[in-house]
C-alpha cells in the first residue's frame, strides 16, 4: 500500500525516495513545503590503496556542503560547494507530475537544472605563459535533467534520467562540450528505516583519448527522524553532475571505488 498525501483533492504517493539525493544523482524528490535541507556529501580515497591507507580513509578527501530550499513544495532552489575542483553550483528543481495512489497519474516527472563554475586556478598558467580560466565563462558547465520515476509498492521504486551536460570549455583537447548520459536507479525498503539504493549512469557519446568509465552507486539509507544518513560506495570522485556523470575516472573492477556518505537535515522555515 503506497502511503498517500493529499493535495488538491487528490492522493498523492511519498517517500518515492527518501531523499533528494540516492547516492550521487538527484532524485525526483523535492524539500516540502518550507522546508530547507542541508546537505553534507563526504567522498574518502580509493579502497585499493589497502591497509597502507586504510581502505581510502586515510587518503584526500572530497566534501560538498549544499542548500536547497522550496517555498511550496515544488519548486527547490539551492547552492552549494564541492572541495573537488573548488566547485559552485547552484540548481533549480521543479515537481512538473505527481504520481497518484489511484495510477490517473503513473509516475513522477521533475525537471532539474544546475550551473557550475569551478574556482580553481590553472596548474600550468607560469609554465604555459597563459591562463586557460582567463575567461569567467570558460570556468562554468551546465546540466538539465528530466527525472521519471516510479514508486510500484512501498518497498520498491525505480527511476530513469537522461542527462545533457554542457562545457564552455573542454577539460582535455579530446573530450567533448557537449554530453549525453542515461541514468538508472532504484531503492528497495526493507524496513520502517532502512533501504538499498543503487545508480548506474550511462554515457552515449563517450570516446575520448582520455578513458572515463560508467559511474556505479550503492547506498544504504538510514531514516533517523529529521535526519536521513546514507553509507554508500561509488566509482566516482566526483559529487555533482559535470564530475561523476562524464568524468569518473575509476572503475569497481579493480578496487577503484570509495567510502561515502550523505547526510541530510531538514529545518522547517
Amino acid at each position: 500500500m503506497l502511503l498517500p498525501s493529499i493535495d488538491n483533492g487528490k492522493d498523492y504517493t511519498t517517500a518515492t525516495f527518501k531523499s533528494t539525493r540516492i547516492v550521487n544523482f538527484q532524485s525526483v524528490e523535492v524539500c516540502r513545503k518550507r522546508e530547507l535541507e542541508l546537505m553534507i556529501q563526504h567522498r574518502f580515497g580509493d579502497v585499493n590503496g589497502g591497509i597502507n591507507s586504510f581502505w581510502g580513509l586515510d587518503n584526500g578527501s572530497s566534501i560538498r556542503i549544499g542548500l536547497g530550499y522550496s517555498y511550496d513544495g515544488r519548486l527547490e532552489f539551492g547552492i552549494g560547494r564541492t572541495s573537488y575542483e573548488k566547485m559552485l553550483d547552484g540548481y533549480v528543481k521543479y515537481r512538473l507530475l505527481r504520481q497518484t495512489v489511484d495510477n490517473g497519474m503513473p509516475i513522477s516527472l521533475t525537471l532539474f537544472g544546475g550551473t557550475f563554475c569551478t574556482t580553481q586556478q590553472d596548474p600550468d598558467a607560469s609554465l604555459n605563459g597563459f591562463n586557460k580560466y582567463h575567461y569567467v565563462a570558460d570556468r562554468l558547465s551546465y546540466c538539465f535533467q528530466p527525472i521519471i520515476a516510479r514508486k510500484f509498492s512501498k518497498k520498491l521504486s525505480l527511476q530513469f534520467s537522461p542527462s545533457y551536460i554542457h562545457y564552455n570549455m573542454a577539460i582535455n583537447i579530446t573530450d567533448k562540450n557537449d554530453v549525453l548520459s542515461f541514468g538508472f536507479a532504484g531503492r528497495y525498503k526493507f524496513n520502517k528505516r532502512m533501504a538499498v539504493t543503487a545508480e548506474y549512469g550511462l554515457k552515449y557519446n563517450s570516446y575520448t583519448a582520455q578513458k572515463y568509465y560508467n559511474t556505479i552507486g550503492i547506498g544504504w539509507d538510514i531514516e533517523t527522524g529529521g535526519h536521513v544518513f546514507q553509507m554508500i560506495l561509488t566509482n566516482s570522485s566526483g559529487i555533482v553532475e559535470p564530475q561523476f556523470l562524464p568524468h569518473t575516472l575509476t572503475r569497481w573492477q579493480n578496487g577503484g571505488f570509495r567510502i561515502g556518505f550523505n547526510i541530510s537535515r531538514a529545518f522547517n522555515l
